[in-house]
């Protein structure tokens, strides 16, 4: 999944920030800038991914020998 992070600005100047395909801690990592840029955080509400765990796609790696 592509990760995005998607700001939304509403009419009275509130402003959300939502993440999609980040699991774990890191859609907060990589939010900070944005928050440090725009005030204080009011409310925060985390979703379902982030009490998921990184996917861990283990790569089989076979060496092949090429010389001798």
């Amino acid at each position: 999944m592509k990760k995005q992070i998607i700001v939304d600005v509403m009419d009275d100047g509130e402003v959300k920030i939502m993440t999609k395909g980040y699991t774990g801690p890191m859609c907060i990592e990589e939010t900070q800038f944005l928050k440090d840029l725009l005030g204080h955080e009011v409310q925060r509400q985390l979703s379902v991914a982030y009490y998921q765990k990184e996917n861990c796609r283990k790569t089989n790696r076979k060496i092949i020998p090429l010389c001798g």
